[in-house]
């Protein structure tokens, strides 16, 4: 797999990833006034919104620097535990590509891959108890998958793209052992969780983000 992410690359990600999640708030707030306070897509529209305007001085450092400034802005700007889980999962990543200045397709998974353990050890939580974690665990499992199986760059994108999706689709038959719902008689059984579809909304941009930075490179060819 030939691509490479700087910083510039990864804030146009973030950039269409609060896109995504603006344009289903009414969605999101649905979601999760079914199970919890209602206010997960005010909190992290909150987070991306801050981002991106902080796009300027983010896509000017190296992308290891990057991640951890956006890290930092995440935990002081999104309410709640989500703020603590992503801020901390962008400086465990940023510590795993310590003074890169930019990324390869091994560096975005093992950075994905450290996001993932840091979310799960802060939160204690595990695939299967109905967070955000059964939206990004399968993605990273598909990546790692392809990148064993030696697939390319599309294939493997695209993989991990539909493995997020299909896991926040699943938590809607999970019982919930972290969060709000856990608290309800059924346990939020029967409805989606709305952390699990920020996530997928987020891998799915920045799948296609890259997919559309491959494209545009091979245009040029």
């Amino acid at each position: 797999m030939g691509f490479r992410i700087s910083s510039k690359d990864y804030m146009q990600y973030l950039k269409n990833a609060a896109k995504m999640i603006d344009e289903h708030g009414d969605y999101i707030t649905k979601l999760d006034a079914a199970t919890g306070d209602g206010d997960h897509w005010t909190n992290i529209s909150k987070g991306f919104e801050k981002l991106v305007s902080s796009a300027e001085e983010l896509e000017q450092l190296p992308i290891s620097d990057c991640f951890k400034r956006i890290g930092m802005l995440m935990m002081s700007t999104i309410g709640g535990s989500s703020g603590i889980l992503y801020g901390g999962a962008y400086l465990a990543a940023a510590k795993k590509i310590e003074g890169k200045q930019d990324i390869n397709s091994q560096e975005l998974f093992q950075s994905l891959d450290a996001m993932v353990h840091s979310m799960m050890e802060r939160g204690k939580a595990k695939p299967g108890y109905k967070t955000m974690i059964d939206a990004l665990y399968p993605a990273v499992e598909a990546y790692q998958a392809c990148m064993e199986k030696g697939l390319d760059e599309t294939e493997t994108l695209q993989a991990v793209k539909q493995a997020a999706i299909a896991g926040a689709q699943s938590t809607r038959e999970m019982e919930a052992v972290r969060g709000r719902a856990c608290y309800q008689a059924n346990k939020g059984v029967g409805h989606i969780d709305p952390g699990a579809v920020t996530m997928s909304y987020q891998l799915s941009a920045l799948v296609d983000t890259i997919l559309g930075t491959i494209q545009c490179s091979k245009d040029f060819e």
